[in-house]
């Protein structure tokens, strides 16, 4: 099971970042490239040069990735540079693809379409890639570079960054084309930050009730999830008790509540939303003693 583990999950996610740039490829291609949108990061900064010096974007992007590449090589090791070396080369290459296959092929002239399916494509793009170990290399260097060098957090810099690039495009791009691009970074932000964090979502309970013990017993059994006790003290009484901490599913909650409440009717539920578990019983797999 372990060498199946170590073998195929490099594979996966080296699959995952020839899909995720191949994606993001094309959304700039069906989407971005023919409407002219604005955007951030390197096809951002690829547009202006290519408005104002005529650079093919696909060489700019992988010159510019090539060095962004060399430059966190020496900043941030050897580590870094092998999980962006991937996408330094195959978001240009499949840019060049898809440029050869569509040529002057436009799906839509609406705007607002263009606006929305690229910040679709692109926040899923990076969040494939992301997810995989990966980094799309690029624009998402210079940022690191100032946090080891500099101490300046990440965010405040990219959005800088962002914001540079986007009045580089506003000297030549109508102000409505402004516009909907700061829709497009928005819809790509929210969408990349819903799928880094879109995983096994689960549910997390805590009771306290006098009956923690019954609780417990009726969930090990009758529902068959884990169950962890912590040591708690009452806030009034400084009375000491016990809060029974499991994570179960959402289709298993309206049973365990019943369950709990046919025990101790005066027991304190709190469920909460968890976006993600790792372990035995969720990512691997339970073992009965």
């Amino acid at each position: 099971m372990n060498r199946q583990h170590f073998f195929f999950h490099p594979l996966f996610s080296f699959i995952s970042v020839i899909a995720g740039n191949f994606l993001y490829a094309l959304t700039v291609k069906l989407f971005l490239l023919p409407s002219g949108l604005v955007t951030g990061g390197t096809t951002g900064i690829a547009l202006t040069i290519n408005h104002f010096f005529g650079i093919s974007i696909t060489q700019f992007v992988l010159l510019f990735n090539i060095i962004m590449l060399i430059a966190g090589y020496l900043v941030l090791g050897k580590q870094f540079a092998a999980t962006t070396l991937a996408s330094t080369f195959l978001y240009p290459f499949a840019l060049e693809i898809f440029d050869r296959i569509l040529g002057d092929y436009v799906m839509t002239d609406d705007l607002l379409l263009c606006t929305i399916f690229s910040g679709l494509g692109i926040g899923i793009a990076l969040g494939i890639v992301i997810r995989s170990g990966a980094s799309t290399g690029g624009m998402d260097i210079p940022p690191l570079i100032l946090q080891k060098t500099f101490h300046i957090p990440v965010s405040g810099s990219m959005y800088a960054f962002d914001v540079v690039i986007l009045l580089g495009q506003a000297l030549f791009r109508p102000a409505e084309n402004i516009l909907y691009g700061i829709v497009l970074v928005m819809i790509y932000t929210m969408v990349l930050d819903k799928l880094l964090l879109m995983g096994a979502t689960r549910t997390e309970l805590k009771v306290i009730s006098e009956k923690s013990d019954e609780i417990r017993n009726a969930i090990l059994t009758q529902i068959d999830r884990g169950v962890t006790l912590l040591d708690g003290e009452t806030g009034y009484l400084r009375n000491k008790t016990q809060v029974l901490l499991s994570i179960i599913s959402k289709r298993e909650l309206p049973k365990i509540e019943k369950l709990i409440h046919s025990i101790d009717p005066e027991s304190f539920i709190v469920v909460s939303r968890v976006n993600e578990v790792n372990g035995r019983g969720f990512s691997m797999k339970k073992k009965y003693r």
